[in-house]
């Protein structure tokens, strides 16, 4: 796997890597041919087509070569894994800037809840183009948690290290419990969020605005099943 940035301790993404193949004087126009083929795929992905385009439609889209692409990308399989990746860097990215402005880590916490779930599942009568990529995308990391977990590990990185920052200030603040394993913990609260609408789902529950629902999901994390906060809740110190 190509390392970048002479950084041992971070892995190359698809995105970088398909530069990376190409000799540094012409880095400048490999990055734009990647990004070409990104901007097409997109263009598909919120389109009739969906994640279910072919290469040869990407290629077209593009204006670009199929020889370019199979320089770029092994696949449709590695180009969607660039897109996943740089949705997932980008949305970290919005939400560190959205619960900056919080005044406290438990706040944080709860923000990150609730703003990433409105970005996980978009409302039905959302039909604006983010809406239709986030949903395109949530299928295509749904099948990579299954079939290749490393892949979506290295893919929700950026996610996953911003709550995990968070819940560390917490545990610092002392608004979680102590001895919570942060690590689990954070893996555990980014699966309810992104999976909350299989809940709804299972249970026949309707499909209220998702602020209300994101705040129940925040009680739950935050309170548990039990009356007492000394119970088997998250963050055992959370207000509500």
């Amino acid at each position: 796997m190509v390392r970048v940035d002479g950084r041992p301790d971070r892995m190359a993404s698809w995105r970088e890597q398909a530069v990376a193949r190409s000799v540094d004087p012409v880095r400048a126009r490999a990055e734009k041919r990647v990004q070409r083929f990104l901007d097409a795929a997109l263009e598909l992905i919120v389109g009739d087509a969906g994640k279910d385009f072919t290469v040869q439609e990407v290629v077209k889209k593009s204006g670009q070569s199929l020889r370019s692409f199979y320089q770029n990308f092994s696949g449709k399989h590695e180009l969607l894994l660039a897109l996943l990746e740089e949705s997932v860097y980008n949305t970290a990215n919005q939400l560190r800037e959205t619960v900056a402005s919080e005044p406290d880590a438990l706040s944080r916490l709860r923000r990150f809840t609730v703003e990433y779930h409105r970005l996980c599942r978009p409302l039905p009568q959302a039909h604006t183009r983010r809406s239709v990529e986030i949903l395109g995308m949530a299928e295509f990391s749904q099948q990579l948690l299954t079939e290749d977990p490393k892949e979506a590990a290295r893919a929700f990185a950026p996610m996953f290290a911003l709550l995990e920052g968070i819940l560390d200030e917490a545990a610092a603040e002392g608004s979680v419990r102590p001895g919570l394993e942060r690590r689990a913990g954070a893996g555990a609260m980014l699966q309810a969020i992104m999976f909350h609408s299989f809940a709804l789902t299972i249970s026949g529950s309707p499909l209220r605005s998702d602020r209300a629902d994101a705040e129940a999901l925040w009680d739950l994390l935050a309170h548990g099943l039990t009356d007492s906060h000394g119970g088997n809740d998250l963050l055992a110190n959370g207000d509500g």
